[in-house]
């Protein structure tokens, strides 16, 4: 997928931010724990950069945990609506490959569902630049678990409409100067069909979507779902995949 319409496919979130906002899944604790220890250093009293923070669904999170965030977001809608849930958070308008901070500003700079819409030849340098000594970068990723058998039929019927995302993203880090460590946590929601459906269409790829098509499509895979869980309830499981990257000049 060329840059542009990377930019454009990001920026079409802020037709649905509020139902963004209300539907998206957040995180275990249990991925935090993860990136302290990776990391080598508590969040709580880090200065954090959340990058492509959306509606503030990590930022909030990682505030709970003690960071002091810095929210940046590009698209309107979306800021939007993390200005209304987390007020108290400073807030940036800007986006991964061009940084609008300076050199040695963050202890960690946090990528949460956000990292694939970034060039990592610039985003890399970017976030190595801003990073502090001992600093890290953290990307992670919320990913359906096909190794569920009703999921894995659910990602066949929506195929080829679906794009899944790698647990890690360790070999794109190659060409730099870091070393890499990686994690993965498993964990689910209980949520209604419905809502299920309404987290569906707020990816990007049925954002962009013919509104029919997206309708008829997500239609037939709620019919499908009503058949399975006739309680009108489903756990909904993820994997979530962590990278922790940090300068190979680090030791610790």
């Amino acid at each position: 997928m060329a840059l542009h319409e990377n930019q454009t496919r990001a920026l079409s979130f802020d037709t649905v931010a509020t139902q963004y906002a209300a539907t998206r899944p957040d995180y275990p604790p249990a991925l935090f724990d993860a990136m302290e220890e990776l990391a080598g250093r508590p969040l709580s009293g880090a200065d954090a950069l959340d990058c492509g923070a959306g509606t503030g669904i990590a930022t909030q999170l990682l505030s709970e945990r003690g960071a002091r965030v810095v929210a940046m977001e590009p698209g309107a809608g979306m800021a939007a609506e993390l200005r209304r849930a987390a007020p108290e958070v400073p807030l940036v308008r800007g986006e991964g490959n061009r940084l609008p901070f300076a050199a040695d500003s963050f202890d960690v700079v946090a990528y949460a569902q956000a990292w694939h819409w970034t060039d990592p030849a610039l985003s890399v340098p970017e976030a190595l630049r801003v990073l502090r000594p001992g600093g890290v970068l953290a990307l992670w990723w919320n990913q359906a678990d096909i190794r569920v058998p009703w999921v894995a039929a659910e990602e066949d019927r929506l195929a080829p409409f679906t794009r899944g995302f790698p647990t890690t993203v360790a070999e794109s880090f190659t060409p730099f100067p870091v070393r890499v460590a990686t994690r993965e946590i498993t964990w689910s929601r209980r949520i209604t069909i419905g809502e299920h459906i309404r987290n569906l269409a707020t990816h990007s790829h049925f954002v962009v979507m013919d509104p029919a098509e997206r309708a008829e499509l997500l239609g037939a895979n709620r019919s499908a779902l009503a058949r399975l869980f006739p309680g009108g309830e489903l756990d909904e499981p993820y994997r979530c995949g962590l990278t922790v990257v940090r300068p190979a000049a680090i030791q610790g």
